[in-house]
Formats: structure tokens, C-alpha cells, sequence
């Protein structure tokens, strides 16, 4: 056992959780921990398996795989034994028994990797808080425990999900641009397969293009929370995790709280040079996110093809130029310029206690840097959405998707559109063409 920091230790005393054992041959020199929460995953594993064995070797003897392999004494016995075939496939590869030629690709590439049983009896999660967050958690604070902090290079916690792919150079690339640019925290790349025809492929890409267009609007509106929370695309330094005092216990959003706490105290990065795979199927795992949006278009319940009015990214991004406006101590500038953007905002900020909020942070601001992360903090990435969504109940909105995505691609002066031929949803190909021009973006 290595020694650990002082900050960490401290960490792990307050925070840490230390219910559940890793299960890991001996190994040392370890730089990078990716942390993979598995409910039900058995046949998945191992498509992540072999996406992994296909890194660049280079990285393998820095970096461990954690599998979390999760449920709670209430989950249906179909579950409980398809996490119990999960741990006995990867217990006998760690044994050196695979029990098939998979197993035994991943035996010989000399990966690294380790089990957290959180899914046997009197092992299970607990009813209140069992869930993706709380899986994460166990295996991203266990990572603390493993990691080499006396080896050169940056100390990283990657998490993914046991349904994903990974590009070959997942690692190569996130390990270098960490160490490169110094970098503190950072999203992947993620891509859904997008390229069948049939009414899942609908449904992925309608799903994609709504998360892309809420980031770009974003982008677009100078917002500091513009980027992705997708929870298998997560990677931060270990003093970023400690410095957020860890990940959290809910059981869906886990990532956007996760990286929102993250962002108030580090820059996010993006990483487009490399991508994760998720899965696009419908899902009972958490209560919303892609698994749910999924089958709610499946079974046709509402309308899909209709995004936020691009009209609050415009007044989004006239607040933001009024709001992170440099050396403006007077709370009036604030509110007359409110008045001025839109009836709605000054309302909106109203309902906030914006005013005594704003007059207590301009007071105790100290400098300009001071005031500028108190302002971050104060319209964070869960006020942005509620008041795009306040926007979408009192007088703007949501449009059909397609009006929607050519009104912002005019906002940023984008060179091509794709032609609809004035169609309110258009042929899948020129939906492919309008998720790939949000790839892009």
C-alpha cells in the first residue's frame, strides 16, 4: 500500500465510503482509475470488454478497470442473477479461469481490472440510496485506495458505463490531454449509433439532437455550464474529486450535479478527439435520462421532435453579457438591464432573491476574480435550465425541432443548412445530417 495524502486521507475519513472491498490481484504504479457501474449487464460487459482490450497497450499497466457490479435486496431475481453471472465471468478471468475465448483475450492483454461485489447478499446497496450515484461513488472513492501517488503524471478517476463502447484511443487521448494541458476535469466526446433506419434509430437520434442543441444554445449564450453531463463521458484529477467532496448518492442526474459541482470549482474541458459509445436502448435503471426518454418516445405519448425556443438562448446570452460584466458594483445595473432584456428575466430573477443574493455577494467580494466565481456559482447549471424552462412556461414555447436548430444555426452564422424541403420532420437522412452538423458544432 502506497502513501496517501494527507488531502486524501482527510477525504476518506469525512466522505469516503468503506462498506464494500475491492477484489484486485496485487498491482502497483497505478495512474488511472475507470470507474464501471454494471446492474444487469452481463451480455454488455463484454462488448465494453472487448473495446477495452483494444486500447493502446502503452496505458495498461497505468491504468485499472473497477467494475462495480451493483443492485439492492429489493432488485427482481432476473437481475440478481445476471449480476451474479457478471461477477463469476470476471472472477474467473481474474483467477486465470475464462471461461471463454473473450475472457481469455482479456487474460492475456495484461489489462488490469478489479470487482466491487455490491450485489450478493448482505453486499447489496441499500433500499434509500441504491442507484448509479451511489455505484460510482463506491468505485471512484475506492480509487483513492489504489492509486500510485508517489509515480509521475496526473492522478485520474474515469467513469463510463458497462453498456458503452470506447474508441480504440479512449485512453491514449484522455491520458495525454490530462497530462499535456494539465488539464483538471473534462467531458469525452459521446456518439449514439445512429446508423440503422428502424424506430430505435428515430428515437437515439431525436434524443441527441436535443442534447446537443440545449449545449450549443449554451455555447452560443456564453454560458460557463456548456458542456455535457453524461455520466459515461466523466473524468477528473484527484484533487478535483476531493475538492467537490466526491461524487453523490441520487440515484439519476448523478452526473449533472456531479459536474456541476465540479465546474463552480474547476474548468471543464471537452474532449473531442476521441468518443464513448453509449448505449441507445430504453431502460428501467434510473427514472429519467436516456434509457427513459427513449421509451417515451417509443410508446408515443407526446410529442419528440420539438426543442426549446432559440429565443431564450438570445436573452440567456444578453443576461450572461450583462451579468459577468467586469467592475459593475451596483446592484441597479443589474436589474434596470434585466428590465430592459425581457419582462420575463427580471421576474424570473425575482422568484431567485436575486437582489439580496446579488447585494450580499457584490458586498463580500473582495476582487473582481472573487466576484466573478461567486456569480459562476450563484446562476449555476441547474438555475440555467430552470430558467430556460420558466422561458418555455410563460411566453416562449418549444418549436419544432427542425425551425429550432435552423434559428440557432442562423444565430452562429453556420455556413451550410441542410435542406428539408418544408417538411415539419424530415426524411432520417437529413436528421442524421442535423445531428452530425451538432457534432461538429
Amino acid at each position: 500500500m502506497y502513501s496517501i495524502p494527507k488531502a486524501v486521507e482527510d477525504y476518506l475519513k469525512k466522505y469516503g465510503l468503506n462498506d464494500w472491498a475491492i477484489e484486485t490481484p496485487l498491482i502497483s504504479g497505478i495512474n488511472n482509475v475507470v470507474v464501471v457501474p454494471a446492474i444487469a449487464e452481463f451480455e454488455n460487459l463484454k462488448k465494453f470488454l472487448k473495446s477495452f482490450i483494444n486500447q493502446d497497450p502503452l496505458y495498461f499497466d497505468s491504468t485499472l478497470l473497477i467494475f462495480v457490479v451493483n443492485n439492492t435486496n429489493s432488485s427482481g431475481d432476473e437481475v440478481k442473477l445476471d449480476n451474479q453471472q457478471t461477477l463469476i465471468y470476471l472472477r474467473n478471468i481474474m483467477t486465470g479461469s475464462p471461461e471463454d475465448a473473450l475472457g481469455r483475450e482479456v487474460l492475456d492483454s495484461d489489462i488490469n481490472f478489479g470487482v466491487i461485489d455490491a450485489a450478493s447478499p448482505r453486499k447489496t446497496l441499500p433500499e434509500k440510496d441504491g442507484g448509479v450515484g451511489l455505484a460510482r461513488k463506491i468505485g471512484m472513492d475506492a480509487a483513492l485506495n489504489i492509486i500510485d501517488f508517489s509515480s509521475k503524471g496526473k492522478k485520474l478517476i474515469l467513469t463510463t458505463d458497462a453498456d458503452c463502447t470506447l474508441d480504440q484511443d479512449y485512453l491514449k487521448e484522455v491520458v495525454s490531454r490530462f497530462n499535456k494541458q494539465n488539464l483538471s476535469a473534462a467531458v469525452v466526446n459521446f456518439k449514439h449509433d445512429a446508423a440503422c433506419n428502424d424506430i430505435l434509430t428515430d428515437a437515439i437520434i431525436c434524443y441527441e439532437i436535443f442534447l446537443r442543441y440545449y449545449v450549443l444554445g449554451l455555447k452560443y449564450a456564453g454560458s460557463p455550464y456548456a458542456f455535457h453531463t453524461i455520466g459515461s463521458t466523466m473524468i477528473c484529477d484527484y484533487e478535483s474529486y476531493i475538492k467537490v467532496e466526491g461524487m453523490n448518492k441520487r440515484k439519476a442526474a448523478e452526473d449533472f450535479y456531479f459536474l456541476e459541482k465540479l465546474a463552480k470549482n474547476v474548468r471543464i474541458e471537452t474532449i473531442d478527439s476521441t468518443a464513448v459509445y453509449p448505449s441507445g436502448r430504453g431502460s428501467w435503471r434510473v427514472p429519467f435520462g436516456t434509457g427513459q426518454r427513449i421509451n417515451r418516445f417509443l410508446s408515443k405519448i407526446q410529442a419528440e421532435y420539438m426543442l426549446y425556443n432559440p429565443e431564450s438562448f438570445n436573452i440567456l446570452k444578453q443576461w450572461h453579457e450583462v451579468f459577468y460584466s467586469p467592475g459593475k458594483t451596483e446592484i441597479t445595473y443589474y436589474l434596470n438591464s434585466a428590465k430592459e432584456i425581457h419582462p420575463e428575466l427580471i421576474r424570473f430573477l425575482y422568484y431567485q432573491s436575486f437582489e439580496p443574493d446579488m447585494i450580499n455577494i457584490l458586498k463580500n467580494s473582495k476582487s473582481e476574480e472573487q466576484l466573478q466565481i461567486q456569480k459562476t456559482r450563484w446562476f449555476d447549471g441547474f438555475l440555467t435550465l430552470k430558467f430556460v424552462h420558466y422561458l418555455r412556461d410563460n411566453g416562449l414555447p418549444e418549436i419544432n425541432m427542425f425551425d429550432a436548430l435552423d434559428k440557432l444555426y442562423g444565430y452562429l452564422n453556420m455556413p451550410w443548412i441542410p435542406e428539408r424541403n418544408n417538411k415539419d420532420i424530415p426524411d432520417i437522412n437529413i436528421r442524421r445530417d442535423y445531428l452530425e452538423i451538432l457534432r461538429h458544432s
